[in-house]
């Protein structure tokens, strides 16, 4: 997965605004207690920080 994709999916299920403000303000615990944004800069891979947001938000499986 690309962070284009990421921040799609993100945008899909946050809206745009919100989702920026989301991941520079909520610690996932399946990212080490980072954000996406710092998780992104960590080089941690974007399939591993959607899985962390997926689960955060309780998305469908069909959404994973």
């Amino acid at each position: 997965m690309r962070e284009t994709e990421l921040w799609a999916r993100m945008t899909k299920q946050l809206g745009s605004a919100y989702a920026q403000v989301w991941a520079d303000q909520t610690s996932l615990a399946g990212l080490g207690n980072r954000t996406v944004r710092e998780a992104l800069g960590a080089g941690v891979p974007c399939k591993t920080i959607w899985r962390a947001v997926w689960a955060a938000l309780e998305l469908p499986a069909s959404e994973r």
